[in-house]
């Protein structure tokens, strides 16, 4: 651990001291360029929410840096409706539930392609680092983009995660980002991010990323009878990140980026505290590999799109404790996929505008499981989509077409499914003068049962049915940047909605906790209101405040069957209210940050009963940075504080959360 240490800052400092120090002058016109510049990117920002017909909520690379998160898991916890599943620790699965439908309803797009997992269908949003992000972006129903992949329409909601991408209009020719975080529970985190310009229209980027944590923080530990305080074992953690990528722009408005990625990882996983077990031994490696890449280009009014993907997933789970007849539990997925799309969007005249999306996956998993059926699934996505535009008004209708072939080499297959699934939408400006517009959705979309679903040996049911559920959303907005204001900028935007869930997939434990039986059962309905509100003012000068709080309120009830006691209760995990304020202030070169997150009661079973109770949990964490810029330079340090009130807390029963900790980030630019 030593040694990692000072390579990592050996690294750093070596990164920092051997570029030329560059005196740099600015002027009062410079300065007023600047601030307009911001004051326009801001506007497009603002408009590019107010006028989406469906909810999207956005994390610039800027409030990236400024909140107190290490993953996207963590930094998607701002966002209204959201539930994180959160397992403890650096390395522990992080997964989202978006307005309680699911974590398998939601998915997780990597710059427009999306991240698959036809294993179990969740996308652990722990593995991906804020590093070398330019932006996330969560949308409740679909993204109103016509030019876009199939895929992108087949979900209930959707992440969308953009890269950095270098800037074709500068003069420079190359640019330099690093940073290294250190903290608590042994964390060393260096990430390097460099781009280079080849030729005029040619650029290269190259990021890399290391994660070391040891994983082991306290906890408090209560059984009715004492307390006392214990620490979690087996929540280490070893990452490897590195992505290369390619990017380039013709003189025929046209555009075309590769992209290469490689993850390796090496983790512990941190188990239940329960029956006084603290030690575990189990541990997963990870090995994921895929190229990707995507062409568009403009012929008049006639838009094309072309993206593409292929992918390696090895993962390789060690159970010691669990004894077969051939040893320790040594179970071993690979999971290959490849992935075309064509999307073409036409503009008929200046209202209305046309598109069709066509995609292709193939999945196909092995595994050394006893009894597998090694399935192979393709999958074809078509839509037909159709927008008019006004100045005040907006109507966007799509159909979706889904066709899903399953193919096994032993036993059963679960069929063909084919299935429609039509949304429409639409945003209206209320009044000429004023940026308040009214918005809505409806949207019929559907969910696959995953391979472990059909077809995990003793567990799988191949006659499971999909999941379907019905969205229906009304909202207003209201956002506006102010050029000569205290208030730089104001964004409000609140959404009532109602979803249904039918033939839902559960799991039963059967003979034992290693043969569970998988069923469809079930209709959820869900009733919620979000309210999100963002405002910048600049209290005097070069001292600028920014407010941001979302709120979220949530009746998720089960509604299968009368008869059942748990008739009419809230499901599982989903709390009637939750929230999060985000505050800012800037002083010249100072940044001080502070951030809340509040999750209400709720329960971790079926029945609303006391047993089943899960208290409230909130965490205050804090930030202050400092930067300066030498010439070209820019040498930043910021210190968090996480959990400032050392509050323990679990968000999934008897898997602990840490308490108060603090990481220092170091991080310097070219």
């Amino acid at each position: 651990m030593v040694v990692k240490f000072v390579f990592g800052l050996a690294l750093f400092v070596g990164l920092v001291l051997v570029p030329k120090v560059l005196l740099a002058q600015n002027t009062d016109s410079v300065n007023k360029v600047n601030q307009l510049k911001e004051v326009e990117i801001l506007q497009y920002r603002l408009n590019k929410q107010h006028s989406s017909p469906v909810p999207q909520q956005l994390l610039t690379e800027h409030e990236l840096k400024r909140i107190n998160s290490l993953s996207v898991a963590d930094a998607v916890r701002y966002f209204s409706g959201v539930q994180l599943k959160d397992y403890g620790g650096v390395g522990g699965l992080k997964t989202v539930n978006i307005r309680s439908m699911g974590t398998n309803h939601t998915s997780v797009f990597l710059d427009g392609i999306a991240i698959g997992n036809a294993q179990n269908g969740q996308v652990d949003l722990g593995k991906y680092t804020l590093d070398n992000l330019e932006e996330i972006s969560l949308l409740s129903g679909q993204n109103p983009n016509l030019l876009q992949p199939a895929k992108a329409y087949a979900s209930a909601s959707s992440i969308f995660l953009k890269t950095k991408s270098p800037d074709f209009n500068t003069k420079k020719r190359q640019e330099l980002n690093t940073d290294l975080k250190l903290g608590d529970f042994g964390l060393l985190n260096p990430n390097i991010t460099y781009c280079q310009k080849l030729r005029e229209r040619l650029w290269s980027s190259v990021s890399t990323s290391y994660i070391h944590a040891n994983g082991r923080y306290k906890f408090r530990l209560t059984n009715g009878v004492y307390d006392t305080t214990a620490v979690r074992n087996n929540g280490d953690v070893e990452r490897f990140r590195l992505q290369a990528s390619l990017f380039g722009k013709g003189r025929d408005s046209s555009s075309w980026n590769v992209q290469a990625y490689s993850f390796l990882s090496d983790r512990g996983l941190p188990g239940a505290i329960v029956a006084n077990k603290f030690d575990y031994s189990q541990r997963i490696w990870d090995r994921n590999f895929f190229l990707q890449g995507s062409y568009q280009k403009k012929l008049n009014k006639l838009e094309l799109l072309l993206n593409g993907k292929a992918s390696f997933d090895y993962m390789r789970f060690l159970d010691p404790e669990y004894v077969t007849d051939k040893g320790f539990l040594d179970n071993r997925f690979k999971e290959k996929e490849g992935y075309f799309s064509a999307a073409f969007k036409y503009a008929i005249d200046k209202q209305w505008q046309v598109s069709f999306s066509s995609d292709y996956l193939l999945q196909d998993l092995d595994a050394n499981i006893y009894r597998f059926a090694y399935p192979t699934r393709h999958t074809f996505l078509n839509v037909i989509n159709a927008a008019y535009t006004t100045d005040r008004f907006s109507i966007q209708g799509n159909l979706l077409s889904t066709s899903v072939i399953d193919k096994v080499e032993a036993y059963l297959s679960a069929g063909n499914k084919q299935v429609f699934s039509p949304t429409v939408m639409f945003s209206l400006q209320l009044f000429d003068e004023v940026p308040l517009r009214l918005r809505g959705f409806y949207k019929d979309i559907f969910r696959m049962p995953t391979f472990n679903d059909l077809y995990y040996t003793f567990i799988g049911n191949t006659l499971l049915r999909p999941e379907f559920t019905k969205q229906y959303d009304l909202g207003i907005t209201y956002a506006l940047a102010f050029k000569q204001s205290k208030v730089k900028y104001l964004d409000v935007q609140t959404d009532v909605y109602y979803n249904t869930v039918t033939d839902k997939i559960v799991a039963q434990p059967g003979a034992n906790l290693f043969r569970w039986i998988m069923y469809n059962i079930g209709k959820v309905e869900i009733r919620g209101l979000e309210t999100n509100v963002k405002i910048g003012i600049s209290l005097v000068k070069d001292l600028e405040l920014g407010l941001g709080i979302n709120y979220t309120y949530q009746e998720a009830i089960d509604v299968t069957d009368k008869n059942q006691t748990h008739y009419g209760d809230q499901i599982p995990y989903i709390p009637h209210h939750s929230g999060s304020f985000l505050g800012r202030l800037d002083y010249k070169k100072w940044k001080l940050n502070y951030s809340f997150i509040y999750t209400g009661f709720r329960y971790n079973q079926k029945a609303n009963i006391l047993v089943n109770y899960m208290e409230p949990w909130y965490t205050h964490d804090a930030a202050i940075g400092y930067s300066f810029d030498v010439g070209k330079q820019s040498l930043g340090v910021n210190a968090e504080v996480n959990n400032l009130l050392n509050q323990y807390y679990d968000v999934i029963p008897n898997f602990p959360m840490p308490g108060r900790n603090y990481r220092l980030t170091l991080s310097y630019t070219l």
